[in-house]
């Protein structure tokens, strides 16, 4: 499951037509880093830097984030985690310049990325909270997730065995109605993204990694 992604450049936010963004963030986002989370109020579209890993109401500490970056859609009303931002229909998206996952060759892991072949920014579905640890407001989202082992893509990565996981992709098309959809309900946006849209390859990770800020406008 994706723990490890780029967020939109400000080339492709403005292709998209979406709002300023009026904080810094990393160019590479791992599960406790801020990231951009796009939601609807009633101003309108809007951005929030949050956690990549949702904290809930209940947490005495952020540590919960480590186990909750991504967020199984069959069992989201089970889990304690996720049940009472799903009640309260707390959806947003995590535009993304490309995500990554292990593909398994010759029984070693190996780092791929995945991305759209046209350089656009794709949206990824995101359960978001708001809660107050020790008179800190922390915002924090989890990445939904699917059952992917009849995806043709994405049945080829993670560990070797029948569970296979995808990302949601969210439509542009669609977007509109993730952001406004008021029922826990979500069978109308689990789909697979089309795979003639997107393509893998081989990542490494580089040897000395600088995860310089995105410029914001300002």
């Amino acid at each position: 499951m994706c723990a490890n992604f780029k967020p939109l450049t400000l080339a492709q936010l403005q292709a998209l037509g979406l709002p300023e963004i009026a904080f810094e963030y990393p160019e590479e986002v791992f599960p406790s880093y801020d990231t951009p989370l796009l939601f609807k109020s009633d101003q309108g579209l809007e951005w929030r830097a949050v956690n990549f890993g949702l904290v809930p109401k209940w947490a005495s500490d952020r540590d919960a984030a480590k186990y909750t970056y991504n967020a199984r859609n069959e069992t989201l009303h089970e889990k304690r985690s996720f049940q009472d931002a799903l009640m309260k229909h707390k959806f947003g998206l995590i535009p993304v310049t490309e995500f990554f996952e292990a593909k398994y060759i010759n029984g070693r892991p190996q780092r791929w990325g995945v991305k759209r072949k046209d350089g656009q920014a794709f949206y990824i579905a995101a359960l978001y909270e708001i809660a107050k640890i020790q008179n800190e407001i922390i915002r924090s989202a989890s990445m939904i997730t699917m059952d992917a082992k009849d995806h043709a893509m994405m049945r080829e990565f993670h560990e070797p065995g029948e569970v296979k996981r995808s990302v949601i992709v969210i439509p542009n098309e669609k977007r509109d109605a993730w952001l406004e959809h008021k029922s826990t309900d979500l069978s109308y946006f689990i789909q697979g993204f089309p795979v003639e849209e997107f393509e893998c390859f081989y990542r490494p990770k580089p040897k000395n990694r600088d995860n310089t800020l995105q410029l914001n406008f300002f």
